[in-house]
């Protein structure tokens, strides 16, 4: 960077009152490598608290360069910017910009990541903006007008009139220093942006990956890997895989060492001559492959069900250079996916180095080799330390809770009231937006010390309420007609598949009806663990051969040899 410097910035002072009026007439633009807004309420406060009390907020480093004319959404705001020469683009400063702009503005305050009124009597910033005594919201404060008029209209407080007009000067006023720059060359700006991660809230890894390998469209905001997160969750139902597995994707598919430098990803010096578009790309689609084998092969239905996202980053590798394996490696490499679930990463020292030993098993141009490859690492010949496989206490983020998840889901649960067996889409509705499992696996017996226990859990969707579960498991349908009438028709048969698709029986169901909650557990407990067991078994199945398909064997024997020599 040396050989390329930049022009001396300029420095500049902007009072707030300015530089807010800037951002709502479209003048302040974000580059398409920032990262997306992360701050919460808390930070816009303490933002704002610094500013009446004086204290620095830090200063701003602006990019001065021509914008075209766009819809921007910054936070809360829609803003309709026209073209101009000189538009100010934020390389440092877009979180504190972002916050100011919306908690001062009439539509941006209408978010509760920014409401804020001020509290004239405690003297403090205060969270929404409901009508309150001597509270005022910011917007307000921020309209001198419109705080005349709120007096007016607030005579209960007109003792507070001095303190409030000071306080709206003291912000309308506050002065934000800044640093202009001037240069035309994006690279230096990335790498500025890069330089400046150091401060404030660290950037993931995916985001700093993001901001340095932008996409390279420009029809609007660059978000690659975040769009690769929304396409698999709309596509499959998958949920929201998180960024930094995404990029051990998309790193994977490249090159088995996923934790390498990325700052020099698309430098050259990789020798695949690939851009970032295309990478990102190729990761989406060999991600896509790789969640459907999860679902559709290994009953893994939900990212949230998923033990270790490692082997998701494995299996994305796999599908990248062999995108339609063959029937018979598919099945080995669902037996290799659930033991080295069982394993788990310790036998490698950790998830860091399980993902690098383990993606170097897959080459390009070896589909046979490599699963056989990945087959050998979790070493076959040993048993598979299994743990207890009911675990004592359900948590839906530990391996072996969602080891747990994925059997249960194994006995297609069914509908307490209807019969029928959920499906993906009922149980990928019921978990949009949430990072784990736990909120649609419920306590039959709600009261506490048989809460936590994974004996006592069971998977809820759709209309089947938790307290409906619990009055039909110690019941029959039809016993009550005023509490069963959903289930007033439904066939014994039926109901009996519908306790089995639970881990239930008639006898665990007698003894929720007599109250014996111990014998329950510990009956429920043992039925579990053999349905486990089982499930395991189905998908390691650790006492077959692994055998690779028959036509990557060389079936021709010496007689064959003999004989085509001799016909030679």
């Amino acid at each position: 960077m040396a050989s390329q410097p930049i022009t001396r910035p300029n420095a500049a002072t902007y009072s707030l009152d300015d530089i807010v009026g800037y951002v709502l007439e479209g003048r302040v633009r974000i580059p398409d490598f920032q990262r997306s807004f992360r701050w919460q309420w808390e930070d816009v406060r303490r933002l704002l608290d610094s500013i009446v009390r004086g204290y620095p907020i830090g200063s701003l480093l602006l990019w001065s360069r021509p914008a075209g004319a766009e819809e921007l959404h910054l936070g809360a705001l829609t803003i309709q910017a026209p073209a101009m020469e000189e538009a100010l683009w934020v390389v440092d400063g877009q979180q504190r910009l972002t916050s100011l702009a919306n908690a001062l503005d009439r539509q941006g305050s209408t978010d509760t990541r920014f409401a804020t009124a001020y509290d004239l009597a405690r003297k403090d910033f205060i969270k929404g903006v409901e009508e309150r005594p001597h509270t005022i919201p910011l917007p307000i404060i921020f309209d001198l007008q419109a705080l005349l008029r709120w007096f007016a209209e607030h005579e209960e407080s007109t003792e507070y009139f001095d303190d409030a007009t000071h306080i709206a000067k003291v912000i309308r006023q506050y002065a934000i220093p800044a640093y202009i720059v001037k240069q035309q060359d994006e690279t230096i700006l990335r790498d500025i942006f890069d330089r400046m991660n150091n401060y404030g809230k660290r950037l993931t890894r995916a985001e700093v990956f993001s901001a340095l390998h932008a996409s390279e469209r420009r029809e609007g905001p660059s978000r690659p890997i975040p769009d690769i997160v929304e396409y698999i969750d709309t596509r499959f139902g998958f949920g929201e895989i998180d960024e930094d597995t995404v990029l051990h994707a998309v790193l994977a598919r490249r090159a088995p060492n996923v934790t390498r430098d990325i700052r020099r990803e698309f430098s050259g010096e990789r020798g695949t001559g690939e851009s970032a578009d295309e990478a990102y790309r190729g990761g989406k689609e060999a991600l896509s492959r790789a969640v459907a084998f999860l679902q559709e092969d290994a009953g893994v239905p939900h990212f949230g069900f998923l033990s270790y996202r490692y082997l998701l980053v494995i299996l994305t590798r796999f599908f990248a250079h062999h995108p339609d394996p063959a029937y018979r490696n598919r099945e080995l490499l669902r037996r290799w996916f659930w033991r080295a679930t069982l394993m788990g990463p310790e036998s490698f020292s950790g998830w860091t180095q399980a993902m690098r030993t383990l993606a170097t098993k897959v080459t390009p141009d070896a589909e046979g080799q490599s699963v056989q490859r990945l087959l050998t690492a979790v070493d076959p010949d040993q048993p598979i330390p299994l743990k207890s496989p009911v675990p004592g206490k359900f948590r839906s983020t530990t391996a072996s809770s969602r080891i747990f998840l994925c059997a249960l889901w194994h006995l297609q649960p069914r509908s307490v009231l209807s019969g029928e067996p959920y499906d993906r889409a009922l149980l990928s509705q019921a978990l949009a937006g949430r990072k784990t499992a736990g909120d649609v696996v419920y306590p039959i017996l709600p009261r506490d010390p048989y809460r936590a226990r994974a004996a006592n859990r069971s998977i809820l969707l759709g209309d089947d309420t938790p307290e409906s579960a619990r009055d039909l498991f110690a019941g029959r349908p039809g016993s009550t007609p005023d509490l069963f009438d959903a289930t007033t028709n439904m066939p014994e048969a039926t109901w009996n598949q519908v306790l089995q698709s639970h881990g239930l029986d008639t006898t665990l169901s007698a003894h929720l009806v007599n109250g014996r909650h111990e014998e329950f557990l510990g009956g429920r407990e043992t039925l579990l663990t053999g349905i486990i067991r089982d499930f395991l078994a189905t998908m390691t199945q650790s006492d077959f051969e692994d055998t690779p398909p028959l036509d990557s064997l060389d079936l021709d024997d010496e007689d064959d040899e003999i004989r085509d020599d001799a016909s030679a």
